[in-house]
């Protein structure tokens, strides 16, 4: 039976947005986010009745603020709003997304500063409760005035227009939301443009790709000690009186993983006058792993500020007044998503580097490639080829969207985030560090079929080994595989979470000390 979370507006996590994305929780909302949603529908229409002008409700939108609109057309230009805004364009957003999306736009709204109608939000929650997922193309967005173009695209189905899908099925809007027992409706003033502005896209894109990041640094800390093992790594590097001397938090945390993983291990060597020390890919795991945690802890903490927050344009306030701001501005999370696409980023490069030490057998005293007969077989040669190209483009992708930006709407909206491009991009920019470690993991496990009949993995590492080894075979001839099928089965152990429960059984990992 899935998971039943409850909205207030407040209190959201991250691990709640996986959950309904992800996992199918289902969503209600809380006695006092009603109250608060129908206080704050009051006053937008006591604004129209007595035909205040008001930006968004009885005027036009964005350059055209100075329009007065009459109180009848109210409706028709929330309408319009949808219609002229849905110009995305690409590839649509992943099906976690969109319901990562759906979610925290109504936990938004559910905080009564919106104005927005409690029925309006219920055919909101009742699409994502009941499967609905709108087609979003994935380009479009400035990050301001946040997400309108990719917002507008999740809109059109509840007002039966564009297109959805539905049990996996792509159809039009109105034969999803009729499928789907969901009434459409039409909107009424304030509705269109408390439902598109705000940051909600690149907050739903970035919340996954930061849960994402941060299995992914656990799981290089396995791939790290399954390396250090492989080479027979120097333990003294993750001794705690070196690291509590200089005390970052991703730093201590990392040689504590580090050092539960190997417990026990007889692969590891402490320093001798022959052997003083590691190459930096083995020996400063702590000092480059540790970097990426305490980027991505930060990141996670502007996360659940950001889904708990109210970022649409204008707000009505408690006392009714009615206040056009900015809090649709994509920036305090665009720096943040770039900062966690440089974060995974470094994670891919540093991993990619322990891969070529595992395959050169000049750096790893291993058969070339990692197989017993080179020359007929390539083994693991190319392994290291496609993840190096991955790590390139981590390079290519790490550039900040956030330093760029490009006047809209006639000069008015005239410097904006490119939050949501920063989001894209460190999503990406994940998926693909992710199947470097993956790689490594992989090449290290092969790695270790030639060592261990000399020694004993650790307690985390062994719990690694050994489930990796359930999926994935030892290579013994190339004739016998298709490596695109070796890497993708290592992977989905990644992407499904398996390996790293089956070590989180045996030792504890943390990404903060």
């Amino acid at each position: 039976m899935s998971k039943n979370i409850i909205l207030t507006g407040n209190d959201l996590t991250l691990e709640n947005v996986v959950e309904v994305a992800r996992q199918g929780a289902t969503v209600e909302l809380s006695d006092g986010a009603i109250e608060a949603v129908n206080a704050a529908r009051k006053i937008i229409d006591d604004i129209v009745e007595n035909e205040r002008v008001v930006y968004g409700v009885t005027t036009g939108f964005g350059s055209l603020c100075n329009v007065s609109i009459d109180k009848d057309d109210c409706t028709q230009l929330q309408e319009n709003l949808i219609r002229t805004h849905s110009s995305g364009f690409g590839e649509p957003l992943a099906e976690d997304v969109v319901r990562a999306v759906m979610l925290i736009r109504i936990n938004s709204l559910l905080k009564g500063y919106s104005g927005i109608r409690l029925s309006t939000i219920n055919t909101l929650m009742n699409m994502l409760n009941k499967g609905v997922v709108p087609h979003i193309p994935g380009k479009g967005s400035l990050g301001a005035s946040g997400d309108l173009a990719p917002l507008s695209h999740m809109v059109l189905p509840m007002l039966g227009l564009g297109r959805a899908y539905y049990k996996g099925e792509l159809m039009t809007g109105k034969e999803a939301m009729e499928k789907a027992g969901v009434p459409v409706i039409q909107l009424v003033a304030k509705e269109g443009l408390a439902l598109i502005n705000g940051t909600t896209v690149l907050t739903g894109i970035g919340a996954l790709a930061t849960y994402d990041a941060i299995q992914l640094l656990k799981l290089s800390d396995v791939a790290g000690a399954l390396s250090l093992e492989v080479h027979n790594g120097i333990y003294n590097a993750f001794d705690e009186d070196l690291h509590i001397i200089r005390p970052q938090s991703g730093q201590l945390a990392t040689a504590r993983n580090i050092r539960h993983l190997i417990e026990g291990s007889t692969l590891t060597t402490p320093a001798t006058r022959e052997r003083v020390q590691d190459p930096y890919t083995l020996r400063c795991i702590p000092q480059i792993h540790g970097a990426s945690k305490d980027s991505i802890a930060y990141v996670k903490e502007k996360v659940e500020i950001e889904i708990n927050s109210v970022t649409d344009n204008p707000i009505i306030t408690r006392s009714g007044d009615v206040i056009s701001g900015g809090n649709f501005h994509g920036e305090p999370m665009a720096q943040p998503f770039d900062f966690l696409g440089i974060a995974a980023s470094e994670i891919g490069n540093v991993s990619e580097r322990r891969v070529e030490r595992l395959v050169n057998s000049q750096l790893s005293g291993l058969p070339s490639f990692l197989v017993k007969h080179p020359g007929l077989n390539s083994g693991f040669m190319i392994t290291q080829y496609a993840a190096a190209s991955l790590a390139s483009e981590n390079k290519i992708l790490s550039h900040p969207a956030s330093v760029d930006s490009i006047p809209s709407c006639e000069n008015q909206e005239d410097f904006v985030s490119m939050g949501t491009t920063a989001a894209r991009k460190a999503l990406e920019i994940v998926k693909n560090s992710r199947r470097i470690v993956a790689t490594e993991i992989m090449a290290a496990c092969q790695a270790l079929d030639f060592r261990l009949e000399n020694g004993d993995l650790g307690k985390g590492t062994k719990a690694a080994y050994e489930t990796f080894r359930k999926s994935v075979d030892f290579i013994e001839l190339d004739k016998e595989i298709e490596m695109y099928d070796e890497l993708e089965k290592a992977t989905a152990l990644l992407i499904d979470g398996s390996l790293l429960e089956a070590v989180e059984k045996e030792v504890e990992l943390d990404i903060q000390f």
